[in-house]
């Protein structure tokens, strides 16, 4: 094996030759920027949007066009090291024709082969389009040996040699749902014992193979491995199912939630085994199940996005690549936006804004998940960040909850996957952790458990926790359940947890919010496909009433809440638009809150959560770099040049002051300080 690795290490240090300003991928090396940085890191540069190297796993080509752009064309243009492993061939039926419209194709003989090459060529194309401007930009292919025992190819884009694609040639299911023994599904399950390749008609590798369980898994480690990332992005194992009992049909392909399962422990090992190495940061995307949410992407990049999912569909049908095979899949041409898949990207993990809180007066908290591992980082008050620092455990999932305790304690939750031996062990559970004393250290991790028997039934789809305190320091955590309702869990006085109550509700998604009002009253929120429910106390001391309607329109989805006076204000955006929007709520005798005007609140178009603090809006703007305004201000961001992970997040100090904090792509906390709304703030880095 360490063979393998030097030689692969060896061949991407000569493809990747000459590239300005980027040192070789394998060795994990930063850009000259960012080396410059590191020499004086007390010196707080400004961060910079070429910082980090991202690495893609996919299960087919096209799930990165259609799911995780445009964060990956945001992050091509910037000149950031991008890498993308497709883990199956993607054959279908091995017929490369469109069906429907004016794109119809006439019928033609199954060539899986064939077909396969044409998808390579189609996404060659696009990351060209997207990284240069010119589709027939040249690419140098090559095979390598893998981990695993197989072969791989690797492509290397010559004008941008920092841009890379690793075909590893899988057999895919053939089916969305159907229960296939022979794919990643079956391989995951032990129903079969090894998984064999479906190899492309052009490709450098010649030679068929098989991968095992584990061996596919050290594959994937040994991408990881070589490449380094700082973000890893990939698909969502726990896509959920369709049905009241979520015992329906998966609401994703099967190639993508077991796809993504793979990855998870991939990561996992490439976690354990390599220690010299950055820390890394994951982000999983949405798949099918954007096609029955509102879009969330505005016209205009939802139009960019489409236009190269175009370009890899072969849309104009000009014979620009030589390749017999054809210049890109024909099966996506009939309609380049997929099932409203083109004009939405969604999180479903990391994408909340509670995880930077303020503990004892003046003193900052911030956490986030690297590794596999809860981070956190700390501010003393006047001086500098410190961090990032460990508790200890791992199969912590993406994202952190915070929350202060009367007092200045902080306890942070998250979700954590025990990927298990068998695959019935596979399962999700909420965590948390509480500071002994202000400031001190963090205790062990305790579960919470699921509210879900097994994974079969909602392939644990639960929520990441939103966390409330009592006056007493009394926590009560909620979680929307694979059956899409409101689930709580209260903590008792003698420091236990109360089993999952029902809180109703239908149709929930994303994470719910909640926050407490200036009369103490508890309010918890939660969207839906068409609206939000409202679930709030008359008095602090009687039980929640709700679900209630809160007649507000569709959202995007992610949800922020920040009291304000009596109520709580809460923050969206606007579907087909992105436009920040905000309410404020207010709890009363009825069941039913009182619900102002819905209005605009500044910052136009962009996608993901957006984090409230005082005034100060902050979010992704349509760049897809952090943006910054104020409630009621100019309705264009106040851009940074930095791609980031997850969602930001801001608190308001005693001060009058406020302070931003989000994870970049090179796995950093970087955060800024203004005084009042944003005047062209300047992002630093945390120094260690």
């Amino acid at each position: 094996m360490p063979v393998t690795r030097r030689r692969f290490a060896a061949l991407l240090t000569v493809l990747t030759a000459g590239a300005t300003g980027v040192l070789s991928v394998a060795t994990g090396q930063q850009t000259t920027a960012e080396a410059t940085q590191d020499k004086n890191p007390a010196a707080a540069q400004p961060a910079s949007v070429t910082a980090g190297s991202v690495v893609q796993v996919v299960a087919h080509p096209d799930d990165d066009l259609f799911f995780m752009n445009p964060d990956l064309s945001r992050s091509l243009l910037s000149g950031t090291q991008v890498t993308t492993a497709y883990l199956t061939s993607g054959e279908s039926d091995g017929r490369n024709q469109a069906r429907g419209g004016a794109a119809t194709d006439p019928e033609q003989p199954a060539d899986r082969a064939h077909y396969a090459e044409a998808r390579q060529n189609g996404i060659r194309s696009a990351y060209a389009q997207m990284a240069t401007g010119d589709r027939t930009s040249a690419w140098k292919r090559t095979v390598f040996p893998t981990a695993g025992g197989g072969r791989a190819e690797i492509d290397v884009l010559i004008a941008k040699p920092q841009v890379n694609l690793v075909w590893l040639m899988l057999r895919e299911a053939r089916t969305t749902g159907e229960d296939t023994p022979e794919s990643l599904r079956g391989l995951w399950n032990g129903r079969i014992p090894a998984l064999d390749s479906q190899l492309t008609s052009g490709t450098p590798v010649k030679q068929p193979f098989t991968y095992t369980k584990d061996q596919l898994v050290e594959t994937i480690a040994g991408v990881l491995e070589q490449y380094r990332p700082t973000t890893i992005r990939m698909q969502d194992p726990t896509p959920n199912r369709y049905g009241e009992n979520a015992t329906g049909r998966y609401t994703d392909h099967q190639d993508h939630m077991y796809g993504a399962r793979f990855v998870q422990a991939a990561t996992a090992a490439y976690a354990d085994r390599v220690s010299r190495r950055p820390h890394f940061t994951v982000q999983n995307y949405l798949g099918y199940h954007n096609s029955t949410l509102p879009h969330a992407l505005d016209p205009q990049t939802a139009e960019a996005k489409t236009g190269f999912l175009k370009t890899y569909a072969w849309q104009d049908r000009q014979d620009y690549c030589g390749s017999p095979s054809g210049c890109g899949d024909r099966k996506v041409a009939g309609n380049p936006t997929g099932r409203n898949w083109a004009q939405s990207l969604r999180y479903t993990r990391a994408d909340h804004t509670s995880w930077l809180t303020e503990g004892s007066p003046g003193r900052l908290w911030a956490f986030a998940t690297l590794d596999g591992r809860t981070a956190y980082w700390t501010r003393t008050p006047g001086g500098d960040w410190a961090g990032p620092m460990f508790l200890p455990g791992t199969g912590i999932d993406p994202g952190a909850t915070a929350a202060r305790l009367p007092g200045g304690r902080i306890a942070v939750l998250a979700t954590r996957t025990t990927l298990g031996s068998a695959p019935a062990e596979y399962r999700r559970e909420v965590v948390y952790a509480v500071q002994s004393v202000p400031d001190g250290p963090f205790g062990p991790w305790q579960s919470l458990g699921t509210p879900e028997r097994t994974d079969d039934e909602g392939t644990s789809a639960i929520s990441a926790p939103a966390v409330a305190v009592d006056a007493r320091g009394l926590l009560t955590v909620y979680l929307r359940d694979s059956r899409r309702t409101l689930r709580a869990s209260t903590q008792e006085p003698g420091g236990g947890f109360s089993p999952w109550e029902r809180l109703g509700g239908e149709d929930l998604q994303g994470d719910p919010v909640t926050a407490t009002d200036a009369a103490g009253r508890r309010h918890v929120y939660a969207t839906t496909t068409t609206s939000v429910l409202a679930w709030t106390q008359r008095t602090p001391d009687t039980p929640l009433l709700g679900p209630a309607p809160t007649g507000l329109p569709a959202t995007t989805v992610p949800l922020s809440a920040s009291p304000e006076g009596a109520g709580v204000r809460l923050f969206f955006r606007r579907p087909d638009s992105g436009v920040v929007r905000t309410a404020l709520v207010t709890a009363g005798p009825s069941v039913r809150p009182h619900v102002s005007s819905v209005t605009e609140a500044g910052g136009r178009a962009g996608y993901g959560a957006v984090g409230a603090a005082g005034r100060l809006i902050v979010g992704r703007a349509d760049s897809g770099t952090v943006g910054t305004t104020g409630l009621g201000g100019p309705p264009a961001w106040t851009e940074s040049r930095m791609l980031f992970a997850g969602a930001p997040s801001a608190v308001l100090e005693p001060s009058g002051t406020t302070t931003t904090a989000v994870l970049g792509l090179d796995a950093e906390l970087h955060t800024t300080t203004t005084p009042g709304t944003p005047n062209h703030p300047t992002w630093h880095r945390a120094v260690h």
